[in-house]
């Protein structure tokens, strides 16, 4: 078994451990270059080049993806593994592999593709979610599935409790189709593109409420609330929810729905300030 394993941040890097744990080691890992993080803007490298390195497995950091970043061993590949890298795999280089590309993406394909799966099912109060193996094409999440898995979303999850379970499942749900995969067991199935929802990035503009809006969903409740708690839950940490008080920028980094339907904030912080549990 020879692979490559592409991907960059916190999700990519619990899919890569399991799989390392597992006994399904990586050739490579494929991730962005470092980059500057932090107020201080230091220099960072990604979460899964930190693992490669800590299992001495090689690491690519290609700026622009090209054949010739694979010129070492490009005819040996059984496939590719690509889990949220954030660069479209040029044809070229989804064709290296003798078995395919399989996609780990966090959602029910065909819904909710596109960059921000997770936050979309929290904001839609979805019951359920999961996670979909599919294998690559020229399309963004759009080729056929081989297999997926439900995740239930209970009312306490946020997106960093969610993404958690989604990264969990989906690195033992790899482990588990990758062996019936290579024996060609899996027969794929074209995603229905009648049933296709998209996200969108969301920007720190998704992330107001208004300050009057704030207030009645403290006092009277209701939808508002509803929708406040649930934008608290889906967008933190980020691009984050914010409001403006009293002329300053504030935080709103934790709330909690009360029976009543009110909302009740937990966590705030004012620009500059440190975190303030209340």
């Amino acid at each position: 078994m020879k692979y490559l394993f592409f991907g960059t941040p916190e999700f990519a890097a619990i899919i890569l451990e399991k799989l390392i744990n597992a006994g399904f080691i990586p050739s490579a890992v494929v991730c962005n270059p470092d980059k500057p993080t932090g107020r201080k803007k230091i220099i960072t490298p990604p979460l899964t080049k930190l693992l490669a390195i800590k299992y001495n497995i090689p690491v690519l950091q290609p700026e622009v993806l090209s054949i010739f970043n694979f010129q070492f061993s490009i005819s040996n590949f059984d496939f590719f593994i690509v889990a949220s890298y954030a660069k479209i795999l040029p044809k070229e280089i989804l064709e290296i592999p003798r078995f395919g590309t399989i996609g780990v993406h966090p959602s029910l394909l065909p819904k909710y593709r596109g960059p921000s799966p997770i936050q979309a099912a929290i904001l839609n109060e979805e019951q359920e979610t999961g996670v979909t193996l599919f294998l690559l094409d020229e399309k963004v999440d759009h080729g056929p599935v081989l297999e997926n898995r439900k995740q239930k979303i209970e009312n306490s999850d946020n997106y960093k409790t969610l993404h958690n379970k989604l990264a969990e499942l989906g690195g033992d749900l790899l482990i588990e189709t990758i062996p019936k995969f290579l024996r060609e067991e899996i027969k794929s199935q074209p995603q229905d593109e009648s049933q296709a929802t998209y996200t969108k990035k969301f920007s720190a503009e998704d992330g107001f409420v208004g300050f009057k809006d704030l207030e009645k969903a403290q006092k009277d409740g209701g939808q508002i609330a509803i929708e406040v708690e649930r934008k608290i839950r889906a967008l933190n940490p980020e691009p984050g929810v914010w409001t403006i008080k009293d002329g300053k920028r504030m935080k709103i980094l934790e709330a909690e729905l009360m029976p009543d339907k009110t909302l009740k904030l937990k966590k705030i912080q004012f620009e500059g300030k440190k975190p303030v549990s209340i």
